[in-house]
């Protein structure tokens, strides 16, 4: 079999997260005897995009946990506050038989400057989010090639939810996506809109049917958030085949949707149907009638939605803007449709007819690779080990693309004239990265492990050249061959 080590680097750079360095399977050398066999086998390999044999809680579990935790903090501060009052009280109204005799005052003891200070504990809500974000880049950094984690990435954003909203974020990501990313796309739909963390993001857990019994006697109403970003961003797209009634029809269906109180010991923070707050009727959304069914009127919406031709045109367009191009060859996106369409929405085909297709290896490389694949591709090319993700965070939020952080329910911009401001900075970053590569690497070997073919004279001679091997890691780090997809 005739080798295509050109082809090899360029699975691992536009469907992976770039070469690995040291690995058997995901480099170069590894993957040039049959590049897309190589790319098919990661569709195929046990727990593909699931993170195994880890002790990370549930989403309800860090709910709980951190609705506990604030409100043990909120006591021990009203007991505080409470001593001090006291304190201030005994101050104003002194013991006369304590003034018989005066007290010296006594400091405070001194500081043991032999002994080093004690690190403030991790907040509670931090460290859930440094453990869910470890959990994330290590399955990217330790992927043989990371097509499967791409793919996760991807769909984590196009149904994105906002940490600073819900301390779920990371647990969403391994309960809603994970599972069903190689699955079908109505199921991962149902996950995603009916977890939690989405809920509570698109303020739907509050949403109350205007007639329902809780709509009556609460006199509150409708959240249309939901209901018109499913339909926008994760099934039709924009301005297709619904209309503004549609949308409020959708946010009727889906009332009573929402989310146990996180006080409850057992099942808080998990996702509850609440007929109470249901909107009674049959609904109509998108030309199709659905009968009152209570949580199944929903289902029922969300299946047909997932079947439309619109989302199948939705989906496809944006599989291959985000690997191929911002503008991605129209014979590509009509076979990603069509497969979506005639296997009923199943990820795992759509994705080997992304992987096979002509189109998605003659197309010029021209996408800029987002800050968090730059990050990981650098860090697996240099075999750099980190200890936790702070690094890779602090770099994210330099860069404009803070972890389950998205400007917006639409997700992070996958197009490349969003991240063309920022490659000032990743000079940075990249110069700060090349001071933490601390094993001997001679440049020449760098430039095969991490380009191989791909790699242009002009990068070859400004690495040989680097005066230091920092100054050589952060050339390759930045040239344009390495940015790019």
């Amino acid at each position: 079999m005739a080798l295509d080590p050109k082809g090899a680097a360029l699975a691992l750079h536009r469907f992976g997260f770039g070469p690995r360095a040291g690995s058997q399977i995901g480099s170069i050398a590894a993957l040039a005897p049959d590049p897309l066999g190589a790319l098919l086998a990661d569709l195929d390999a046990p727990n593909a995009g699931r993170i195994v044999n880890t002790d990370l809680p549930s989403s309800g579990a860090e709910a709980r946990a951190l609705y506990e935790n604030n409100a043990e903090r909120l006591a021990k501060q009203k007991l505080e506050q409470k001593r001090k009052q006291v304190a201030e009280a005994g101050t104003d109204n002194p013991d006369p038989n304590s003034m018989m005799e005066e007290k010296p005052a006594t400091a405070p003891p001194a500081a043991d400057p032999a002994k080093p200070a004690e690190p403030k504990p991790v907040p509670l809500r931090r460290q859930i989010f440094l453990d869910e974000a470890k959990a994330r880049y290590r399955a990217a950094i330790n992927a043989e090639i990371g097509l499967v984690e791409r793919l996760v990435w991807f769909w984590s954003n196009h149904f994105c939810v906002n940490f600073d909203s819900t301390v779920m974020a990371g647990a969403y990501e391994r309960e809603a996506i994970r599972p069903h990313v190689l699955g079908r796309f109505a199921d991962m739909l149902l996950a995603a809109e009916s977890h939690p963390a989405m809920l509570f993001y698109l303020d739907n857990a509050s949403s109350i049917g205007p007639t329902s019994v809780a709509g009556i006697n609460r006199d509150r109403g409708l959240n249309e958030n939901l209901a018109r970003e499913i339909l926008e961003l994760h099934t039709l797209g924009v301005r297709t085949v619904y209309s503004q009634a549609d949308v409020t029809n959708f946010a009727k269906v889906i009332t009573g949707w929402s989310i146990i109180p996180p006080r409850q010991p057992d099942h808080g923070g998990e996702f509850t149907f609440n007929p109470r707050m249901h909107e009674p009727g049959v609904q109509t959304v998108a030309a199709r009638s659905y009968a009152d069914s209570g949580f199944e009127q929903g289902r029922a919406v969300l299946l047909d939605l997932a079947r439309h031709p619109a989302t199948a045109q939705h989906i496809a367009t944006k599989l291959a803007r985000h690997f191929i191009a911002d503008e991605p060859p129209p014979r590509l996106v009509e076979a990603l449709k069509a497969t979506f369409i005639s296997s009923d929405g199943n990820l795992k085909q759509v994705a080997r007819v992304l992987v096979s297709a002509p189109e998605a290896w003659d197309t010029s490389r021209t996408k800029l690779k987002r800050p968090g694949e730059w990050l990981v591709a650098a860090t697996r090319a240099t075999g750099v080990t980190a200890p936790d993700a702070k690094p890779i965070i602090g770099a994210l939020n330099m860069l404009g693309e803070p972890l389950w952080r998205p400007p917006a329910p639409k997700g992070f911009d996958d197009v490349n004239a969003a991240w063309m401001d920022g490659l000032a900075q990743r000079l940075d970053v990249a110069n700060q990265f090349s001071r933490r590569v601390t094993q001997p690497i001679d440049p020449k070997e760098l430039v095969e492990t991490a380009l191989g073919p791909l790699a242009s004279p002009e990068t070859r001679q400004a690495v040989a050249r680097a005066e230091t091997r920092p100054q050589a890691v952060a050339l390759l780090l930045m040239s344009a061959e390495f940015q790019r997809r």
